[in-house]
């Protein structure tokens, strides 16, 4: 019982920091797409009705614990918040590095490897992002749904899970991989012996990555759900554009997603 709850805490506050992508201040989303089939069509919505009373759920929950905790996060210093954000990036890593292996970016597993090194070393356990103050490329995160979508593997149908938000059948297959599959979170030594990183600090680190995300995007999903005709229509076809854009650009590059205030969105930026 004690594993099943650290896997739920942990697909948690990992699904909702990516699963939850929206546009920008204005809630407006322009796509530019450069070579792509016409033909490809959007996964269809199976469940639909279920799934429209567990966004509910979801939303509920989001407005009475993630978005008050998001709240009292943006109200710490900034350095604070700054560090704390480049430390759970720094994590990110533990899970971006096999899946670039995977898919067959060996260089870029090198490169985020000597980018884990430096910043969990002379940056401070990744407080300070050295890697990019010397001038790495900039940092990409992946995660396994990317790579079964890069492998040929199909969405399926698009599905809301209670708690842990928009997804697809595939996706939600790659979330309980991170957890399941040997998550390398949990095979990384420290200060040089051989201690393991904790359930308990992993689940720390993703509940404050998805509230820092939360934080940096509250004015965003104010605006995007005062905006939409239909909120969760728009949720949906905004999470399925990412996930699609994330994948494709895995693989040929070939669609952009472009927000009109793109200062917001720094885990979208694809230039």
């Amino acid at each position: 019982m004690k594993k099943l709850l650290s896997i739920l805490l942990i697909l948690f506050f990992s699904q909702f920091q990516v699963g939850y992508v929206m546009a920008g201040s204005d809630g407006a989303l322009e796509l530019s797409k450069k070579n792509k089939k016409e033909n490809v069509k959007e996964p269809k919505d199976c469940f639909e009705k279920l799934n429209r009373v567990t966004f509910s759920f979801n939303q509920g929950l989001d407005k009475a614990i993630i978005k008050p905790m998001a709240k009292g996060y943006r109200n710490l210093p900034d350095p604070i918040q700054k560090g704390t954000k480049n430390a759970v990036t720094n994590l990110s890593n533990l899970i971006t590095i096999p899946n670039n292996v995977l898919q067959g970016d060996i260089k870029s597993a090198f490169i985020n490897t000597g980018r884990l090194v430096l910043n969990t070393t002379i940056g401070l356990l990744g407080t300070i992002d050295v890697a990019n103050k010397m001038g790495f490329p900039k940092y990409v995160k992946e995660d396994y749904g990317q790579t079964l979508g890069a492998w040929g593997v199909g969405p399926g149908c698009y599905v809301v899970l209670p708690v842990l938000g928009p997804s697809t059948l595939r996706d939600t297959a790659g979330s309980f991989a991170n957890v399941m599959g040997g998550d390398p979170w949990y095979n990384v030594a420290v200060d040089g012996n051989n201690e393991f990183l904790s359930e308990s600090l992993y689940i720390t680190s993703k509940a404050i990555s998805g509230i820092d995300f939360r934080s940096d995007n509250l004015e965003s999903f104010d605006n995007l759900e005062k905006n939409s005709i239909d909120y969760y229509a728009s949720v949906r076809s905004i999470y399925l554009q990412d996930r699609e854009n994330k994948i494709e650009n895995n693989q040929r590059g070939s669609i952009e997603v472009l927000y009109k205030n793109e200062d917001d969105w720094e885990e979208i930026d694809n230039k």
